[in-house]
C-alpha cells in the first residue's frame, strides 16, 4: 500500500518525457508509481491538488542560509526542497537547521574570507588545502570564492580552482578579484583563470548590469564566454534586486565591492553619506528580521536600522538587475539546444527575493520556457550539478521530492520532501533540514547527530555536463 497519493495534477518531469494529468503514488519515501488515475484506495493518505502543476522537488542552485535564521522557511514557502548555501557560515546554518531547518535538504560551500578564516587575500597552496581540510570535515560540501564581496587576488583565485579541482571538491566563484570587480570583465578573467578545470561560476545576470559596457553587449558576451568553456557550469537569479552587507571601514568606505559597486551606478558617494542618500531616496532598503521571515524595511526604518548597527546589517538594492539580461540569460541555448546557463537560482533564502516560482511561470507565460524547461532547469540541472542521482526526476525508486505549484497564482501550493510533506498552502510543516555534505563530514555530522547524507561531487562528469 501508498503512504501517500497525488491527485489532480498536471505531472511535469522532464528527464522521463512526462507532461500530462498523471497522478504520483509515494511508498518509503520514493517514487512508487506515476501513471493515470491511480486507485485512492491502495493510499494511506491521499491529496487532491486539482489544476495544479507538480514537479521534481525545486533545487534552488544558489542562496544564503548564514544571515539569520529564517532562511529555510522563507525557502519552504517558495517551494524548494533542496538548495545550495553559497558562503556559510557552515556552523551557523547547521544549528540553525536543527529546529528551523523546515524539513529542507541543503549543503553549504564555505567562503574563503580573509582575514577572517584565511589570513590574507593572497593564500597560498597549504593555506588552501588546509582550509579546505577544515570545511569539509566539519559539514560543508563544497568551498566558494566571494570574489564580488570580499576578493582574493588572481593568483589565489586560480589556486583555489586548481586545487579543488586536483582533490575532486566542488567549487564555486562569485566573480571578482583584487584587480577586477563583480562585473564583465571580473567574469571574463574568472573564464579565463578557470582555464579547463571544473568550476561554477554564480548567477551570470549579476555580470550584465551594464557597469563596464552595454547591457546588451554584456550580456551576449557572457552566453559566448560560457559557450566556448563548457567546463562551467552556472545559474542566473530572476529578481530585479541583489544583496549585499552595508559594514563599513574607520573612514566611512564599504567594505563590500558590491556595495561600492552599487553606490557609484546610481550616483551616490561611496561611503557612508552615500548609503544614507541611497536609503532615502528609495534605492536601498536594509532587511528587517520580522515575525519569522525577512522583510525589507522602510526607508525610514532603513536608516534607524543602519544608524543603530553602525553598518552591520544586511541589505538589498533595488533596480539593479535589468529585465534583458535576466529573461534573455535564463532561456539563451547553446548550438546543441542545450542551456547555455544550466539552472535557475534565487541567491535568495535569508534575502527576500525567492522568486523562482513568480518569475520563472511569468518567462513561461512569455513564451521564454516551457513548463518542461523550467522544471529541468530548477530541478534536474540543478540535481545533477549536485551530483545527486536521485533527485531531478520522478523515476520509480527516486526521491519523492516534490513541489506542487499554482499556475494562476505563481506560488507553491505544497512541497515533499522524501514523500514527506513539508509545506501545505503557506503552511510549513516539518523542523530538522538535512545537510548534503562531502564524505569528509561524516563522522562530524553523525556525533553532532545532525540528519545528513554524504555525498562526493563528481567533477569529472561535471566538465562533460555540455557535451
Amino acid at each position: 500500500m501508498w503512504d501517500y497519493l497525488i491527485k489532480g495534477v498536471r505531472t511535469i518531469d522532464p528527464k522521463n518525457h512526462i507532461d500530462d494529468d498523471w497522478d504520483i503514488a509515494i511508498e518509503n519515501g520514493k517514487v512508487a508509481e506515476v501513471a493515470p488515475d491511480l486507485p485512492v484506495g491502495n493510499a494511506r493518505q491521499t491529496s487532491e491538488f486539482n489544476a495544479m502543476i507538480a514537479q521534481p522537488g525545486i533545487i534552488d542552485s544558489h542562496l544564503h542560509l548564514g544571515i539569520n535564521p529564517y532562511g529555510f522557511k522563507m525557502e519552504a514557502l517558495a517551494g524548494v526542497t533542496t538548495c545550495l548555501d553559497m558562503a556559510g557560515e557552515t556552523d551557523f546554518i547547521l544549528e540553525n537547521s536543527r529546529k528551523d531547518g523546515c524539513g529542507i535538504n541543503f549543503a553549504i560551500l564555505q567562503a574563503l574570507l580573509p582575514g577572517k578564516n584565511i589570513a590574507s587575500n593572497d593564500p597560498s597552496a597549504d593555506e588552501i588545502n588546509a582550509f579546505i581540510d577544515k570545511v569539509l570535515a566539519s559539514g560543508a560540501y563544497g568551498v566558494k570564492i566571494l570574489g564580488g564581496h570580499f576578493p582574493l587576488t588572481p593568483e589565489a583565485s586560480a589556486r583555489v580552482v586548481e586545487i579543488c579541482n586536483q582533490r575532486n571538491v566542488y567549487v564555486a566563484w562569485h566573480a571578482g578579484t583584487t584587480t577586477d570587480g563583480s562585473n564583465i570583465n571580473g567574469m571574463r578573467q574568472a573564464v579565463e583563470l578557470a582555464a579547463d578545470n571544473f568550476l561554477h561560476l554564480a548567477h551570470i545576470n549579476a555580470y550584465c548590469r551594464g557597469a563596464i559596457k552595454p547591457v546588451e553587449e554584456e550580456t551576449l558576451e557572457a552566453i559566448n564566454l560560457l559557450k566556448n568553456h563548457p567546463n562551467i557550469v552556472s545559474e542566473s537569479y530572476l529578481s530585479a534586486r541583489n544583496g549585499t552587507k552595508l559594514n563599513v571601514d574607520q573612514n566611512g568606505i564599504p567594505l563590500s565591492g558590491v556595495t561600492r559597486n552599487c553606490l557609484k551606478r546610481f550616483g551616490f558617494s561611496v561611503d557612508t553619506k552615500g548609503i544614507e542618500e541611497a536609503i532615502k531616496q528609495g534605492y536601498l532598503s536594509v532587511i528587517l528580521e520580522e515575525n519569522g521571515l525577512s522583510t525589507l524595511a522602510d526607508r525610514k526604518d532603513s536608516l534607524e536600522l543602519f544608524r543603530q548597527s553602525h553598518g552591520d546589517v544586511s541589505a538589498s538594492f533595488d533596480r539593479v538587475n535589468p529585465f534583458l539580461p535576466r529573461a534573455w540569460i535564463a532561456s539563451a541555448k547553446r548550438d546543441n539546444g542545450q542551456f547555455v546557463v544550466d539552472a535557475i537560482s534565487t541567491d535568495g533564502g535569508c534575502i527576500p527575493r525567492n522568486v523562482i516560482l513568480e518569475s520563472g511561470i511569468s518567462l513561461i507565460k512569455l513564451g521564454a520556457l516551457s513548463a518542461s524547461e523550467f522544471a529541468a532547469k530548477t530541478s534536474l540541472i540543478p540535481a545533477q550539478m549536485l551530483s545527486l542521482a536521485n533527485k531531478g526526476h520522478l523515476s520509480t525508486g527516486a526521491d519523492a521530492d516534490i513541489t506542487v505549484y499554482d499556475p494562476v497564482t505563481q506560488k507553491a501550493v505544497a512541497t515533499f520532501v522524501g514523500g514527506t510533506p513539508v509545506m501545505l498552502n503557506g503552511k510549513v510543516i516539518c523542523k530538522e533540514g538535512c545537510v548534503i555534505a562531502y564524505p569528509n563530514s561524516e563522522a562530524f555530522l553523525t556525533q553532532g547527530n545532525f540528519a545528513h547524507q554524504c555525498v562526493e561531487a563528481n567533477l569529472s562528469s561535471l566538465k562533460q555536463l555540455h557535451a
